[in-house]
């Protein structure tokens, strides 16, 4: 399971710091790094809450965006979270059109450059806030992840319980390609994806699909898409909450004979993936020499140099790390990455992919020019008003 446990002690504690952080009768208790807060009524069309037999469910609505979240999105799903800890049986999460979640609205983010940047650090602030309250949720969580899931939609799902995959979902942490690193948690749950294959998928960014979901371990059911709708009038109706396991493989598949599409080069992945820095990892697949790893190393030197470093390091520090520790660890990195003190990489990433849409980012420092002690600086703590405190 990749969901962390924690003693009932320390979870009652960490609920009362949570109410302290996240105040309900304030709405959205931004503390000190901000005055503004967000417009409710913007984004209620963008996700939907209901109740339905003591279910709670969370719809992700916007599907001509992918359904990717916002920092209001993020606000009210937390808080609903926390309202319905206490009195809902189980929470489901879905998304509307082809897409579970593609992430976060980084354009938005990073629209005014660096000068607005704790308009960025306030979204991952509290993304992953959002990320680790699933993470350690005292009720059943149920993500329905029917459709594309990256980034960001990561982090709305892998953390909980149960992540129903099905033939159309589609899951990567492409953030190397935008200069950024793979957050939401990623540090903990792809450092502990067997054989390297997590160092692997955050690197370059490669697209699971299927059951190649469940076969990497970030799946833990499969059912088919025509199925779906059975398994949710389940969850809704029949399921008991109590015995939500064998009641959930009652209507999800068995894919133990499936062959996982990276079986053929998991040797290769575990060997040079499992190496400690980004020159070491590029020199062995130059000297593999087979079509998968020089393939491999041109798709890596495409990507940000400084993305790819903080990744390695941020992966391996965060092996032997709690899912919160990960997650103070990725506040302090994502503070930085919008800083852009060392790099600017992720506003060049974001304008060539994602603005201008010309694909031809133009990285800064190059990997030959990113000493350890540059990329050390992004681990360092930010402001006391700006860290994560969980």
């Amino acid at each position: 399971m990749i969901a962390t446990t924690r003693t009932a002690e320390t979870m009652i504690a960490k609920r009362a710091e949570f109410s302290k952080i996240f105040n309900i009768c304030g709405r959205f208790g931004i503390r000190r790094m901000t005055t503004t807060k967000p417009n409710v009524s913007d984004c209620e069309k963008e996700v939907l809450f209901e109740c339905i037999n003591n279910r709670g469910i969370i719809t992700l609505n916007k599907p001509k965006a992918l359904n990717a979240i916002n920092y209001p999105m993020v606000c009210r799903i937390l808080e609903k979270l926390q309202e319905w800890e206490s009195d809902k049986d189980m929470v489901i999460i879905k998304g509307s059109g082809r897409a579970f979640c593609a992430g976060g609205d980084i354009v938005d983010i990073t629209r005014e450059g660096p000068s607005k940047a704790h308009k960025g650090k306030l979204f991952f602030k509290h993304e992953y806030l959002m990320n680790n309250f699933i993470g350690t949720y005292r009720k059943p969580y149920v993500a329905l992840i029917d459709g594309i899931t990256m980034g960001g939609g990561m982090g709305l799902s892998v953390h909980g319980k149960y992540r129903i995959a099905t033939e159309n979902t589609l899951c990567a942490m492409p953030e190397t390609a935008i200069g950024l690193f793979p957050d939401v948690g990623g540090t903990h749950f792809l450092s502990r994806l067997p054989g390297a294959i997590g160092m692997f998928l955050a690197l370059t960014g490669h697209r699971l699909k299927g059951a190649d979901v469940c076969k990497a371990g970030i799946g833990t059911h499969f059912c088919s898409s025509k199925n779906m709708h059975e398994l949710f009038d389940a969850l809704i109706n029949k399921i008991n909450p109590c015995n939500i396991q064998n009641e959930i493989d009652k209507y999800t598949e068995d894919i133990s004979s499936v062959q996982f599409s990276l079986a053929r080069q998991a040797v290769v992945i575990q060997r040079i993936f499992s190496l400690t820095t980004v020159e070491e990892i590029f020199c062995a697949l130059e000297a593999e020499g087979t079509d998968f790893s020089l393939k491999t190393l041109d798709l890596l030197k495409k990507m940000s140099p400084t993305s790819l470093k903080l990744t390695v390091k941020g992966l391996h520090k965060g092996k032997h790390m709690s899912l919160q520790e990960c997650l103070q660890m990725e506040c302090r990195m994502a503070g930085h990455v919008m800083e852009a003190c060392i790099s600017s990489d992720f506003y060049e990433g974001v304008r060539a992919l994602l603005i201008d849409k010309d694909k031809k980012p133009k990285w800064c420092p190059k990997l030959e020019d990113i000493s350890d002690e540059m990329i050390e600086t992004y681990f360092k703590p930010l402001q006391p008003d700006e860290e994560l405190n969980i």
